[in-house]
C-alpha cells in the first residue's frame, strides 16, 4: 500500500482557490471576533457615565469578557483535537456572536458581565483554532503572508468598532452597537458548507475518504486510489494533554512563551479599554479619543502583516523582540505632551507591535509543538495570555482611579512590553542553545 504525506503535497501544490477560501473564511470571522472584543473599549466611556461605574469596576466589567476567553482557549483549544478544528471554530463563533447580540439588552453591569463572560468564551475558542486551520493548509513558503492576512481581520474588526462608535453612540447610544454582531450569524449556512476541516484531524481519525477529497479540492488533482493512504509525519506524536507541551526539552521555550502572550494581551486588552477613556480625560473630544483607538487598530493590522513578513525574511525571533522593544518605548512616550501627529503616531506604532505581535506569538508556539498536540498548545498558550488579558483592564482602572500624572501611567503601562522583551531574547537564545533551527516567518513546523 502507498502512502502520501499530506504535507509534502501541501508544499508542492500552487496556492490556489481553496486555500484562499480558508484564508478568507477565517479572516472575516477574526474581524467578526475583532469587533466583539474592541466593542468594549468603545462603549465604556459611555457605560461609565449611564452607569455610575467607578474606574476599578469599569475595569472589572471588562474583565469578564476576558475572564471566559481564558476558559473558551483552554476548552475549545483541547476540544478541537479531539472533535476537529472546524467544529472547534464554528462553535466558538455562534457562541460569540449570540452571546454579543444578548449584551445589547443588558439592563445592568451583572446582566452585562455574563453576557459578556460567554461571548469571551467564544473569542477565545476561535483564535487558536482559526490559526492552526490557517497554517495547516498554507505552504510553508507562504505561511506567514497567509496567516498574517488572516490575523489582520481581527485589527480590522477592531477599526470597524471604533468607526461605528464615533457615529452610532452619539446618536443611537451603545446598545446597537451589540447588536450589529448578530448580522454575520446570516453566513452561518455558507461558512458550515465552504471551511474544512482539518485534514490531519480526519486522517487522524481514520476518514481517509474525506480526507483525500479535500487534498484533491486542494491540489486540483484526481482524488487518490483505493490503495494509496494519506500520513501526516509526525515525529513525536504526543497526545493532547498539558504535560506533552514540556516535554522533548520544550520546557523553557513553553514558559517563555506564556510569559510573552500574559505580557502582550495584558497590553492589548489594558490600551483597547482605557485608552478612549483617559485621552478623553487628558482633554481630548470624544470623537478624537476614539480616534485613538482606530489607530491602534490600524497599526495592529499593519503590524501583523508587515510583522509576518520580515518573519520570513529575518527570522521570526528577532522580529518578535525587536516588535517588543519598540512597544516598550513607544507606550512610554505616549504619556508625554506632543503635537497630536506625534502622538497618533506613537498609537499607531504601539498597536504595530502589541496587537501586530500577537501573531507572532501564535505562530512561534504553532512551530513549537507538533500536530497531535498543536491546538493544546496554542489553548493554552492563549489561556494564558487571557490571564494577562484580566489583568490589564483590572490593572488599568485602579492605576486610573490614583490619579497618577498620564506620563507615569505610561510609563507604568510600558513595564509588561519590557518583560515580554526579556521573555522573547530568552526564548530565542533557548532555540540558539538546543540547536534548533531558528523558524522563518510565522511557519508551522509540520515534522
Amino acid at each position: 500500500m502507498h502512502s502520501v504525506d499530506v504535507n509534502e503535497s501541501i508544499e508542492k501544490s500552487r496556492f490556489g482557490g481553496f486555500q484562499w477560501g480558508v484564508v478568507a473564511i477565517c479572516g472575516l470571522l477574526l474581524v467578526v471576533d475583532g469587533y466583539d472584543v474592541f466593542i468594549a473599549g468603545t462603549v465604556l466611556p459611555t457605560l461609565i457615565n449611564e452607569w455610575g461605574l467607578t474606574k476599578p469596576e469599569a475595569g472589572i466589567l471588562q474583565a469578564w469578557a476576558l475572564f471566559g476567553m481564558l476558559f473558551g482557549a483552554l476548552i475549545f483549544g483541547s476540544l478541537a483535537d479531539k472533535a476537529g478544528r472546524r467544529t472547534g471554530v464554528l462553535i466558538s463563533f455562534v457562541l460569540f456572536t449570540v452571546a454579543t447580540f444578548c449584551t445589547g439588552y443588558a439592563q445592568d453591569p451583572t446582566q452585562f458581565k455574563i453576557a459578556r463572560f460567554l461571548a469571551g468564551m467564544g473569542c477565545g475558542g476561535l483564535m487558536p483554532n482559526a490559526v492552526a486551520l490557517v497554517s495547516e493548509y498554507s505552504p510553508k513558503r507562504l505561511r506567514g503572508t497567509m496567516v498574517a492576512l488572516m490575523f489582520s481581520g481581527y485589527s480590522l474588526g477592531g477599526m470597524v468598532s471604533a468607526g461605528l462608535g464615533i457615529f452610532m453612540i452619539p446618536a443611537v447610544g451603545w446598545r446597537p452597537m451589540f447588536w450589529i454582531a448578530a448580522i454575520p450569524l446570516l453566513f452561518l449556512p455558507l461558512i458550515w458548507w465552504k471551511l474544512p476541516e482539518s485534514l490531519g484531524f480526519l486522517i487522524k481519525r481514520g476518514e481517509q475518504d474525506k480526507a483525500k477529497a479535500i487534498l484533491a479540492r486542494l491540489t486540483g488533482s484526481p482524488p487518490l486510489a483505493a490503495q494509496q493512504t494519506l500520513i501526516v509525519t509526525d515525529s513525536k506524536g504526543g497526545k493532547a494533554s498539558l504535560p506533552e507541551l514540556f516535554r522533548h526539552g520544550r520546557s523553557l521555550q513553553t514558559l517563555m512563551l506564556w510569559t510573552a502572550f500574559f505580557c502582550c494581551l495584558l497590553l492589548v486588552f489594558l490600551l483597547s479599554s482605557w485608552l478612549p477613556k483617559v485621552m478623553q480625560e487628558a482633554g481630548y473630544a470624544e470623537r478624537a479619543s476614539l480616534l485613538t483607538l482606530f489607530s491602534l487598530n490600524f497599526g495592529g493590522m499593519v503590524g501583523a502583516i508587515v510583522g509576518g513578513r520580515l518573519g520570513d525574511r529575518f527570522g521570526l525571533p528577532k522580529v518578535v523582540v525587536a516588535f517588543f522593544v519598540a512597544a516598550t518605548v513607544s507606550i512610554a512616550l505616549i504619556g508625554y505632551s506632543l503635537p497630536v501627529a506625534a502622538l497618533f503616531t506613537l498609537v499607531f506604532i504601539a498597536g504595530a507591535t502589541v496587537i501586530g505581535t500577537q501573531i507572532l506569538l501564535y505562530a512561534s508556539v504553532a512551530q513549537l509543538y507538533d500536530l497531535s498536540v498543536r491546538s493544546t498548545g496554542l489553548g493554552w498558550a492563549s489561556g494564558v495570555g487571557r490571564i494577562g488579558a484580566i489583568v490589564g483592564p483590572t490593572l488599568g482602572g485602579v492605576l486610573l482611579a490614583r490619579e497618577l500624572p498620564l506620563q507615569q501611567n505610561f510609563l507604568i503601562f510600558a513595564m509588561p512590553a519590557l518583560v515580554a522583551t526579556i521573555a522573547t531574547l530568552v526564548y530565542a537564545l533557548s532555540l540558539r542553545g538546543a540547536g534548533r533551527p531558528q523558524p522563518a516567518a510565522v511557519a508551522v513546523a509540520q515534522r
